[in-house]
């Protein structure tokens, strides 16, 4: 039997479907059209069914085709424009997008992977929300301290309604870890690391819920901590880090800016960087690597913070 691969490309109104074996069409991105595709690829199952990441457009469809049990992969959109771009496909319509997924498919041939739990999705949408209030509430303040006295009043309203908002959803956080044993027991297991509050191991968790899964170069390449070589011929290019998920690596960086100060192991660690000559950021960077193998090698092991986990990372 012939593998059957499927490109779905999603916009706000449509969903454009091409398949491997050269038929294409357009339905509605509502509940009616879902549940076409969903009817249409129930039986023949396709080997795939690819779609980007579009900032949460996809997410509908996604969990009808995984409640079917179709094979499904979710890749970023960069991944795929930069293969259109390889293979000579310089146009872009929502219909030749699609034609881009299925030949990105046919090519690579990407493992089908699970979509994230619903529990999943609401912490992550939390911490979004979280991050959001936290920044504008900063922009307030600051607008606060140099205000004229005729909009000071309209500031300082606007300040009690953020705190009081983001009080709200630090509150979410919370509940929504009282309903999730499973998520409690990794939260705790990560606060066990000095350097490690409630906020960071939530955003680790929600954003990297790969965390304990993975061995060490996995989980560093996806984090976005891993460094990669840039090297030609005899010339030796300067090691960086690159792509990753953003907010995994925010939460990363304000652990490992405490922990290089209050972490024992990485306190050591940094400290032994800089007197080797390593500018501070690159220090911290690789701070931020040796923090996510530990806290990757405690999920796995089910062990709380100790100079053995420690070592065995």
């Amino acid at each position: 039997m012939t593998d059957l691969y499927v490109g779905v490309d999603v916009s706000k109104e449509y969903l454009d479907v091409a398949t491997s074996d050269g038929t294409s069409l357009r339905v509605s991105n509502d509940e009616a059209g879902q549940q076409q595709l969903v009817a249409r690829f129930s039986a023949p199952a396709p080997t795939l069914v690819l779609m980007e990441a579009t900032g949460g457009l996809e997410r509908e469809l996604a969990a009808q085709l995984s409640a079917a049990g179709i094979a499904l992969r979710i890749v970023n959109a960069r991944h795929v424009r930069h293969f259109a771009k390889a293979t000579g496909l310089l146009a872009k319509t929502d219909r030749l997008d699609a034609e881009a997924l299925v030949r990105f498919a046919q090519t690579l041939k990407p493992e089908p992977r699970p979509i994230a739990p619903e529990q999943t999705v609401a912490l992550q949408a939390l911490i979004v929300r979280r991050r959001q209030l936290v920044e504008m509430l900063g922009m307030e303040r600051n607008r606060l301290r140099t205000a004229h006295r005729g909009v000071r009043k309209s500031l300082q309203a606007s300040i009690r309604w953020l705190e009081k908002r983001l009080a709200e959803v630090d509150g979410d956080i919370d509940g929504a870890l009282r309903e999730c044993g499973a998520w409690r027991e990794k939260v705790e297991l990560l606060e066990s690391v000095p350097g490690i509050a409630r906020v960071i191991s939530v955003s680790l968790l929600a954003g990297l819920p790969e965390l304990g899964e993975l061995n060490r170069h996995q989980i560093s390449a996806l984090a976005g901590v891993a460094p990669f070589n840039r090297d030609s011929g005899n010339w030796r290019g300067r090691r960086s880090i690159y792509g990753g998920r953003s907010l995994v690596r925010s939460a990363l960086y304000m652990a490992a800016l405490v922990g290089a100060r209050h972490n024992p192991v990485l306190k050591a660690f940094y400290q032994r960087l800089r007197q080797a000559g390593k500018p501070g950021k690159v220090a911290l960077t690789a701070c931020m690597r040796k923090l996510l193998v530990i806290l990757n090698t405690m999920l796995k092991t089910g062990q709380p913070w100790r100079i053995q986990v420690v070592a065995e990372a």
